[in-house]
């Protein structure tokens, strides 16, 4: 299976008479940009702002983002989201890097909301900060979920997808600066040197233990709440087959924009015939009732013993409850033969001395942090901001809080913040990108 990326990198996003890229400016005529995503009958309100590098704009509650592509074929960039169920991971797809399409709540956030700073201090604590943002500040009538603390936010997520691919059109009949290539023979078909080297396979868990349906992350647009672990060619994650959920809380999430541009998939790929052999991904999940979650650590190892793994990195999406699948698998991996390296964020207090996942296992003893959620941040005024500052306290938004008594709110009244890492967007950079650094005192 070998899939093309085509990447146009952009230097700046303006709004002009049309859709167009030229000189690394990427232009958008801004009613037409908006009459398209009015098409949903859901959205009731639409604006369309630009938040750069450097501008002192913050950005709140973020409830989704992903990178703008189109795919050469015309099939569909997330299928059987933004279009037609169809194939992922192989064809010619061009993508406009250095920036990212972000959903916004107009006014309403939900427990999985997150934060974006553009410049200072806050800007460093997220990989989105040093993107060109455009941000899509929706409101919608889906008034059943106003008033909860954790919404589908169904509409404002969909448009984030469908206007993407929206974008991506710009760059359609254009030629990329550069391509990358990402191609893996089937795993029984490879090169006697390759299949000398240590073999690795990546385990993923998305986001997926929500039992209504409309949470949790979506593969080819099922529900992962109804999946077990799977084998899975690592091209099909990097080419749309997965996008983002609702549940999980901002830090500790994959964007969708985190499936298309995986870093763990693409370190594993700059690895594979040098230092060792990637086999492929393991897509497993993240339950509810602790038997699932020991069904879903057995399939696992057996397909990654099956598969010849001599070794195995496991990810999870998330904290908490996730930790108990996490750890079950680690173990399982380790029980089989297979020497394996966990990947995770932890949680272990504001004052960082509490056990920083919910289970461990003496076999967990390969684990890498990628940071606290817990950890305080407190941030100036932004001079402008993109959606509701007053989401962040008032709206339950994972790392924000209304009132307390030591700390006092969460948003003061010079616009100031105070908050857990929480609520940074995806600012514990699970996919592989993180921004932070282990120090030892």
């Amino acid at each position: 299976m070998k899939l093309d990326i085509g990447n146009f990198y952009v230097k700046d996003v303006v709004f002009g008479d049309k859709l167009s890229f030229k000189d690394g400016v990427l232009e958008i005529n801004k009613e037409e940009a908006l009459a398209f995503i009015r098409e949903d009958e859901h959205i009731t309100d639409c604006d369309l702002v630009i938040a750069r590098p450097g501008e002192k704009k913050r950005i709140v509650p973020i409830k989704e983002a992903a990178e703008a592509r189109v795919r050469l074929d015309g099939r569909a960039v997330f299928p059987g989201v933004s279009g037609d169920l169809a194939k992922c991971g192989e064809g010619t797809v061009h993508a406009l890097k250095n920036m990212s399409v972000l959903g916004v709540g107009k006014h309403w956030g939900s427990f999985g909301d997150g934060l974006v700073d553009m410049w200072g201090e806050g800007q460093k604590y997220t990989l989105f900060g040093s993107l060109i943002n455009v941000c899509l500040v929706i409101d919608t009538d889906e008034e059943f979920e106003r008033y909860e603390q954790q919404k589908k936010n169904h509409a404002i997520r969909w448009a984030v997808h469908r206007f993407a691919q929206y974008l991506g059109e710009a760059v359609k009949d254009l030629v990329p600066e550069e391509v990358e290539h990402y191609e893996l023979p089937p795993v029984t078909k490879r090169d006697e040197e390759v299949n000398k080297l240590p073999s690795v396979v990546l385990v993923m868990q998305p986001q997926s233990q929500m039992e209504e349906m409309g949470y949790n992350d979506l593969l080819y647009g099922w529900d992962l709440n109804h999946f077990i672990p799977t084998f899975m060619h690592p091209n099909e994650v990097l080419d749309g087959a997965i996008i983002s959920g609702s549940f999980m809380p901002a830090s500790s999430k994959w964007a969708t924009y985190d499936f298309q541009n995986f870093d763990q998939i693409k370190s594993l790929y700059r690895e594979h015939g040098k230092s060792l052999n990637f086999l492929g991904v393991i897509m497993s999940n993240l339950n509810v009732s602790l038997e699932q979650k020991q069904r879903s650590a057995i399939f696992v190892a057996q397909m990654a013993k099956n598969l010849g793994a001599d070794g195995a990195i496991v990810t999870e999406e998330g904290y908490g409850n996730p930790d108990a699948d996490y750890i079950l698998c680690l173990r399982a991996l380790e029980d089989v033969g297979v020497k394996t390296v966990g990947i995770s964020n932890e949680c272990t207090g504001r004052d960082g001395a509490s056990q920083p996942l919910v289970t461990l296992d003496e076999k967990a003893d390969a684990l890498v942090s990628t940071g606290n959620v817990s950890e305080m941040i407190e941030l100036e005024p932004a001079d402008e901001v993109i959606g509701e500052l007053a989401s962040l306290g008032r709206d339950g938004l994972s790392g924000g809080w209304a009132d307390d008594d030591i700390l006092g709110p969460s948003v003061r009244p010079d616009g100031s913040i105070i908050m857990e890492n929480n609520a940074m967007f995806c600012g514990d950079g699970i996919a592989g990108w993180s921004v932070k650094t282990m120090k030892e005192f």
